[in-house]
């Protein structure tokens, strides 16, 4: 009979929390490593080449890899013979560690988990509760899977119920580039096959959390199906060309996991969940013998890679005009400095609805030749302007965007990933042009960002508006004043490149 202490519990669920806010794993660096030697697109080649100089500043620093630290998934395996010394149920010690880990005062981590998501959509401030999934095992240990799953991924994960003699690799090469780049590969897929509607999507979750061994099945060949279905997906979704950040290449995928459960015989279940390159899962076991330890990696385990500035154009957003963005192409790589403005989706539906009664914007929120930047940073600690401060899927905001550009004088917006065809034809419309900073390098972006204030909307949290002074923030044009989108040509081209799959012309 093992005994297992509720601060040992709590305290190493909060410990892995902060754990993963800034350690990848090293399976991860290895991969991206390895993609990132073998690349020859120049945009993903700098995008791979930031996420992975960002991994090490995190490290050093011990901040968030990621703005968004996520919401917490977490799995357990209770053995039978295990006793609690508790007086909290297991859930609440769970939230318990979430809350620990989140508030944590020399690592905040920014709470994104609203309550009351079909209605008011508040805060909780924590970032509880977390999703806990249960089971009851033989033995007298705990053992216990956690991640952080960012929104910008999981927003992307998909589910289908295929008929029996229907193909997996062809509903997933046609499902993959429907999901964008909004889930920020390189990353890894997990796919859930089997059981029920549900279970098909736990599985997914729970293969996200699998180590990175693509590399050695290639080496070693496929003993099952399974393995002879990721090799197939790994090398057919890499020859799609989508390519780091969507700006085309060689890597799109650094690992296809699957997992299956026996299904109906009427049934083919199955879910995809996509995994971003800021992944963050741990596991530890508890035997009762106190708190988990986790070993931080090595320095020496990150590849030692710096940015060059190269051809990069060095641009003063303070005066900038419609006539100086005209000649920015897609895929041209911009050091910005000056200052510019913030805003996500609470914003964008608040501007757009006092815009709508004809009343003024609040004080200090002038969008006249200015750029909006989606981002809601995490809080700054001890002597930081701002804590690490990455963009969020710009996807969202494409219902917001002509309006916002026809009433506000908004020269341009920053975010991740592409967008959609009602965005870019208001951005040909009025001229503008949409930039992408790199997703999962939210840390090195912090640092470009000299000065930061809220100006409006401070009761939003993290999706208030603020203003932040920014000196060589580094950016790649995406769309350009003439409406072409670099994630609508790159991809093609690599495709083509690639040579395995036929491009199809529309």
């Amino acid at each position: 009979m093992t005994t297992i202490r509720q601060d040992d519990f709590i305290q190493s669920i909060a410990d892995a929390l902060q754990y993963i806010s800034y350690y990848h794993p090293k399976d991860f660096i290895e991969a991206l490593y390895a993609a990132y030697q073998k690349e020859q697109s120049p945009a993903a080649m700098d995008a791979m080449a930031q996420i992975l100089i960002n991994s090490r500043m995190c490290a050093e620093g011990r901040r968030p890899i990621c703005q968004d630290t996520g919401i917490v998934t977490v799995f357990l395996k209770i053995g039978m013979d295990v006793r609690w010394d508790a007086k909290l149920g297991v859930g609440d010690m769970v939230n318990e560690g979430v809350r620990r880990a989140y508030l944590n005062p020399d690592n905040v981590l920014r709470a994104s988990i609203l309550s009351d998501p079909a209605g008011k959509r508040i805060n909780t401030k924590d970032n509880t509760p977390a999703v806990i999934h249960m089971e009851v095992v033989a033995g007298d240990k705990v053992e216990v899977e956690l991640a952080a799953k960012g929104g910008g991924s999981e927003a992307k994960a998909k589910f289908v119920m295929l008929n029996p003699s229907d193909s997996i690799v062809d509903w997933v090469m046609k499902t993959v580039p429907t999901m964008g780049a909004g889930w920020c590969p390189p990353g890894i897929l997990g796919i859930g096959i089997g059981g029920t509607a549900e279970k098909a999507m736990i599985l997914a979750k729970q293969a996200c959390m699998g180590s990175i061994d693509i590399q050695d099945l290639i080496a070693r060949g496929p003993g099952n199906a399974l393995e002879e279905l990721r090799l197939e997906l790994y090398d057919k979704v890499n020859a799609l060309g989508i390519g780091a950040q969507g700006l085309g290449g060689l890597t799109t995928v650094l690992d296809v996991k699957i997992l299956d459960y026996p299904t109906h015989a009427a049934n083919k279940p199955v879910a995809i969940i996509p995994n971003c390159a800021a992944t963050r899962h741990a596991h530890f076991v508890l035997d009762g013998s106190g708190p988990a330890l986790l070993t931080p990696p090595k320095l020496e385990d990150w590849p030692l890679i710096t940015q060059a500035a190269g051809n990069a154009r060095r641009v003063n957003i303070d005066t900038l005009t419609k006539q100086d963005v005209a000649d920015w192409k897609p895929g041209e790589t911009l050091l910005l400095s000056g200052s510019l403005l913030t805003g996500r989706d609470a914003a964008h539906k608040r501007i757009v609805d006092l815009l709508a009664k004809g009343e003024p914007l609040p004080d200090g929120v002038d969008f006249t030749d200015k750029f909006i930047y989606y981002v809601g940073p995490v809080d700054p600690v001890r002597d930081e302007v701002v804590g690490p401060a990455g963009p969020t899927t710009a996807t969202r905001m494409d219902g917001f965007t002509d309006t916002v550009l026809e009433k506000t004088g908004l020269l341009g917006m920053i975010g991740k990933a592409e967008r959609g065809p009602v965005a870019v034809a208001a951005i040909q419309k009025h001229r503008a042009v949409y930039l992408i900073a790199i997703g999962g390098a939210a840390y090195l972006v912090s640092k470009a960002i000299r000065r930061a204030r809220v100006v409006a909307f401070p009761e939003l949290g993290m999706e208030a508006i603020h203003e932040f002074v920014v000196e060589d923030m580094p950016v790649t044009v995406a769309v350009d004043s003439r409406g072409e989108s670099i994630h609508n040509t790159a991809p093609k081209h690599w495709q083509a490149r690639i040579g395995k799959i036929p491009v199809r012309v529309e």
